[in-house]
């Protein structure tokens, strides 16, 4: 299992990215959870296998119909914590 920081910017807050993020991540097996910064991004935090979160990760580029994806900065990182599902902060 693979563990990813995402930052994703553009249009991105009030266009039902979280909850449509949510979906997605379900879909795909993801576990973690997304929210919205103070500075207009989107964060997620991201497990799953290489084969899912590849998909998650080209869902993220376009996002949702309202959004407009300027920006998707990927980390990928060592963490202990297993999620157990995904969800919105």
């Amino acid at each position: 299992m693979r563990t990813y920081y995402i930052f994703v910017s553009g249009r991105v807050q009030g266009v039902f990215f979280r909850a449509n993020t949510v979906k997605k991540a379900k879909k795909f097996g993801i576990k973690g959870w997304v929210r919205n910064t103070k500075n207009g991004k989107v964060e997620i935090l991201a497990q799953g296998s290489e084969k899912n979160i590849k998909e998650f990760f080209k869902w993220l580029e376009k996002g949702p119909l309202l959004a407009k994806v300027a920006d998707l900065k990927i980390e990928e990182k060592d963490l202990n914590q297993i999620f157990k599902e995904f969800e919105r902060k």
